[in-house]
């Protein structure tokens, strides 16, 4: 296989149920899409069958590169792993649950052609209950109100983004929420479209209020701090620097 200049990223945490059927969709998903890719999923020390299987699709399709934590470390660590193991000039990041459907994968793609960062939405078709669209709902306003953001769909981690992106990001737990804010901060130009959102294929969720309010609520005031301290500036005018 030729490098690769498409990785999709995906962190995975007892997916043992959706691997499987995540695999065909995605393979199915880049038939119409040109050139050679790569899906990197690395697992936050499963406790289920999900590395086995994991093992059985890399084995069978060298598209897929596959790495385990020793220990559980969250979904910000394995997605940053992830990311550095990227080689693709574009990344697109997507949850394992199969809720991000890849045939919107070309959709991501068309929309990178006027921005850096594209963030998928699922404000206006979202498949949850109606506690989970209820506190993702505050948790996006409670998100934007203290970053200064306008994101619609803040807990959507389905993103598609150039890889110089990530050069100055320095990962924190918790930073995978806020990526489309880091990279704004960088200067990089960032997007929203909508996209489809469907139920958990199968399993259960990682997800309660708990994780999409409360417990990111130290991450966000770190991040509203960062914001605060950017440092600011424009030349007016620069000699010998071309």
């Amino acid at each position: 296989m030729n490098a690769p200049w498409l990785s999709l990223v995906i962190p995975v945490y007892n997916e043992e149920g959706n691997l499987e059927q995540l695999h065909t969709e995605i393979s199915e998903a880049m038939k119409s899409i040109a050139g050679d890719y790569e899906v990197i999923v690395t697992d936050d020390a499963s406790r289920d069958r999900s590395w086995e299987i994991l093992s059985a699709i890399a084995a069978k399709d060298p598209h897929w590169r596959i790495q385990r934590f020793a220990e559980n470390c969250g979904e910000t660590a394995a997605s940053s792993a992830g990311m550095k193991t990227a080689r693709g000039d574009i990344i697109i990041t997507l949850d394992a649950d199969l809720q991000n459907d890849p045939k919107d994968i070309p959709k991501f793609l068309e929309a990178l052609k006027s921005a850096d960062c594209v963030c998928g939405s699922r404000v206006h078709d979202r498949a949850d209950n109606w506690l989970r669209r209820a506190s993702s709902t505050i948790a996006n306003q409670v998100r934007n109100q203290l970053s200064d953001e306008n994101i619609t769909d803040a807990g959507c981690t389905y993103r598609a983004f150039k890889r110089e992106c990530l050069k100055d990001i320095k990962f924190f737990r918790g930073a995978h929420r806020f990526l489309p804010t880091l990279f704004r901060m960088e200067g990089w130009k960032v997007l929203e479209i909508p996209i489809t959102s469907r139920d958990r294929f199968a399993g259960r969720s990682h997800y309660g209020v708990w994780n999409r309010l409360f417990k990111s609520f130290t991450d966000l005031l770190a991040v509203r701090w960062m914001k605060s301290r950017q440092l600011k500036y424009r030349f007016e005018e620069r000699k010998g620097f071309d």
